[in-house]
């Protein structure tokens, strides 16, 4: 692949890490017993993806692979609370599908124009302030912060366009995408002239267009890794209809017939949803052709299929607009293209229960627990949801926490605290 052009890359993303809540009392003059008055962390940065139509590759991520946000400032005295982290914008071209570098599921197609939110920030840390209670008047803690979501993605480059030209090697798709757009690839007569996707828009009567693009090195074991064709078939997964191109001119000695046979074969083994999409064979360099038979069996054989065939000359801009045409009637008669449906569904992380928790008692009696894993924990969960919570539940159960603390004298109603969550017990 050539160095100008990316299409997929592996990146690591984190966002920020909440500050920590600060212990602080009030100290005035003629204030006596000020209080407790420490601020609030503040909140780590999220990492948010958007569009940037300015972008055509991946080549900003061939080598920066790991982006961080911001983390959140520690709270301060005077219940000032820290600075937010600074949230990290990643720009991607239009098309990127994001996918979870584990399982390769989708997490979102960047088709739109809607920001994404990738990873969130770390919540703050409360400050000692939230801690007071009548019988708690100098609570002499706070809380840590909790650390951002962090994990690695694939983006995934697929190209926006409406209508793709396929076909072997030097069968004129460059050739064929120069005459009707104003785009310009290499061109030569020779095999994988052209090594990455080009596009061009073809303009049809005032106000319609549609973006064509030539898909290169596709061959026969393409979709298994062989030629080229198994870095770009990938941007065929959006065109809405295909152009397939046969070179019909007997100049190699090849089969027009068993190329297109081929070809589609090697389309259906990517996807299987590609043989039922929409395609216009055109049969190229029919000018000269010394021998129209293997023209003519083609065409019997993509007629059969009830596909439409035109004989064209790309070179010789012989046939190409009742070909482009037939392509826009064909592409008016279709609804817009969908984007990839999110399939990815983040996985409740895998505790190490096994690390020991350090369990302490302030001096108002409330039971302080903390522990890495479990500051882990708390940052994956989400407390407004019912299932989540049964979840967290059953995690400490199993962990053996509750036991430890019946172990060491707990009492119903006693006040219980892990980081930023404070519950009664109850047996």
């Amino acid at each position: 692949m050539p160095a100008a052009w990316l299409d997929k890359a592996k990146i690591l993303v984190k966002a920020g890490d909440g500050g920590n809540g600060a212990v602080a009392f009030h100290r005035e003059k003629y204030v006596a017993a000020g209080g407790p008055d420490g601020g609030d962390g503040g909140r780590g940065g999220d990492i948010v993806v958007v569009v940037d139509d300015h972008m055509t590759t991946l080549m900003d991520f061939r080598y920066k692979r790991k982006y961080t946000a911001g983390n959140g400032m520690d709270g301060t005295g005077k219940r000032c609370s820290g600075k937010d982290g600074a949230t990290l914008t990643i720009k991607v071209p239009r098309g990127t599908v994001i996918r979870d570098a584990e399982s390769g599921e989708v997490i979102r197609d960047m088709a739109q124009d809607e920001p994404f939110v990738l990873c969130r920030g770390g919540n703050g840390g409360w400050g000692n302030h939230h801690f007071a209670t009548p019988t708690r008047q100098a609570p002499r803690f706070a809380k840590a912060g909790l650390p951002g979501q962090s994990m690695e993605v694939i983006l995934e480059l697929k190209l926006l366009a409406d209508v793709g030209l396929v076909g072997f090697p030097n069968v004129g798709k460059s050739t064929l995408l120069s005459v009707v757009t104003r785009a310009q690839p290499k061109i030569a007569n020779y095999h994988f002239t052209t090594l990455s996707p080009n596009l061009g828009v073809v303009a049809r009567g005032e106000g319609s267009s549609f973006v064509l693009a030539d898909i290169p090195g596709i061959i026969e074991g393409a979709a298994q890794g062989a030629g080229l064709g198994h870095d770009f078939l990938r941007h065929i997964d959006r065109c809405r209809v295909l152009i397939h191109v046969v070179d019909v001119s007997g100049s190699e000695g090849r089969d027009p017939v068993e190329d297109f046979k081929a070809i589609t074969a090697e389309l259906a083994q990517w996807s299987p949803d590609l043989p039922s999409r929409p395609t216009v064979v055109a049969g190229n360099k029919a000018d000269i052709a010394q021998d129209r038979a293997g023209l003519e069996a083609l065409k019997a054989h993509v007629e059969a299929l009830g596909l439409p065939f035109f004989e064209i000359s790309a070179a010789a801009h012989q046939g190409v607009e009742p070909l482009m045409d037939c392509v826009w009637e064909t592409l008016s008669q279709l609804p817009p293209p969908k984007p990839f449906e999110a399939t990815y569904v983040p996985k409740p992380p895998t505790v190490d229960t096994s690390e020991p928790l350090e369990i302490t008692r302030a001096d108002d009696g409330t039971w302080l627990v903390e522990g890495p894993w479990l500051q882990r924990l708390m940052a994956n969960v989400n407390f407004g949801d019912f299932e989540s919570r049964s979840w967290f539940d059953r995690m400490l159960r199993q962990s053996g926490l509750f036991d430890r603390l019946e172990e060491m004298g707990i009492q119903d109603g006693d006040t219980v605290s892990l980081y930023n969550l404070e519950f009664d017990y109850q047996r």
